[in-house]
């Protein structure tokens, strides 16, 4: 019988996936919360992680959340459960629920985020925007021409 995955071995893989080191000095990526020594069945995935999203994820039976913006981007100085945001940390602490964010680190993988975003616009010879001195594989952005020239108004259509 194999091992169960624990959070410490999907942040493992996130953080290979995802690398710490590609986020922006100012983002806040990683385990926000949990602890990695919890077994892990089901994990939600959400872009935050809102009351509504953490009330999926906890209905869900998820032990762990992953989203893409960051719950808490500047110096804590409380997660009192009086805040929102220390409402949601101590709503999923308490139904042993981890979160784990990826966001800029998430933009500039290949693929990423921002592939993901070129692909739905269904743009053609994607190239990286803003690259990484050392791979210009990664990086942020990406930037592509569509398959036909088409109006704003055809654009905006195309997007909805």
């Amino acid at each position: 019988m194999s091992q169960p995955l624990l959070v410490r071995d999907v942040v493992a893989a996130m953080d290979v996936r995802y690398r710490p080191q590609w986020a922006e000095d100012w983002d806040a990526v990683g385990l926000v919360c949990g602890d990695p020594s919890v077994a892990v069945t089901k994990i939600h995935f959400a872009v935050d992680a809102t009351p509504a999203v953490v009330d999926e994820a906890i209905a869900s039976g998820a032990q762990m959340l992953i989203t893409h913006h960051p719950l808490l981007f500047d110096p804590v100085q409380s997660v009192a459960a009086t805040s929102t945001k220390g409402a949601i940390i101590h709503r999923l602490i308490s139904n042993g629920v981890a979160l784990f964010a990826a966001h800029t680190n998430a933009d500039r993988a290949n693929p990423g985020v921002s592939d993901a975003l070129a692909t739905a616009l269904c743009l053609m010879d994607i190239e990286v925007l803003e690259p990484l001195a050392d791979d210009d594989q990664v990086g942020l952005g990406r930037v592509g021409r569509l398959g036909e020239p088409m109006s704003l108004q055809a654009f905006v259509e195309h997007v909805h």
